[in-house]
């Protein structure tokens, strides 16, 4: 600084320490007119395609992100439609299965139920054959066992098949006779 100090106090006039000399002024003027125009010439226009490239590229992106975020909500909406319909296909074949134990039970109870009234008929049946049986056994061992003492007591033979037959079958209905009263 001492120096600028030195070089305006030697040259006599009053220069401003701060302005560049006017020829330093023009010179850099014209510098800075070409560089400016050199920038615009080559270097803008390639800035711009560049520029414009990327924005293309920043769109297409989102673009695409768009497209990916539609075909994200899409298959989410048909994997909650399929959820759903697998929900209901499977509340439907519990809903059968219950439905179908309940027929299989209730048919199984109706079986059973022929089965042991089957069963019981035919205990019944075999009762009362087993009761006819018995009544008619009974029938002729208490004519024999009448027949006997009978001839006991008469002191004669009672062979008779006949008469004893019918005495008995009268003393028999007797007793039943006195014993349904």
């Amino acid at each position: 600084m001492n120096h600028l100090v030195r070089v305006s106090a030697e040259s006599g006039s009053e220069h401003n320490v701060l302005l560049p000399a006017l020829p330093d002024m023009i010179w850099g003027g014209l510098s800075f007119l070409v560089i400016v125009l050199l920038f615009s010439k080559f270097v803008m226009p390639r800035m711009r395609v560049i520029t414009a490239e990327r924005i293309e590229k920043i769109e297409g992106g989102l673009k695409r992100a768009e497209d990916l975020q539609e075909d994200a909500a899409s298959l989410l909406a048909q994997y909650r439609e399929a959820l759903a319909s697998a929900n209901k296909e499977a509340a439907d074949i519990r809903n059968g299965a219950l439905a179908e134990r309940t027929a299989i039970i209730d048919e199984a109870k109706k079986a059973a139920a022929l089965a042991a009234a089957a069963v019981t008929a035919a205990a019944q049946g075999s009762l009362e054959a087993d009761r006819a049986r018995i009544a008619i056994e009974l029938r002729r061992d208490l004519g024999t066992s009448a027949t006997e003492l009978a001839s006991r007591i008469v002191g004669e033979s009672l062979t008779d098949d006949a008469r004893s037959k019918a005495v008995v079958d009268r003393f028999i209905a007797e007793l039943e006779q006195v014993a349904s009263n």
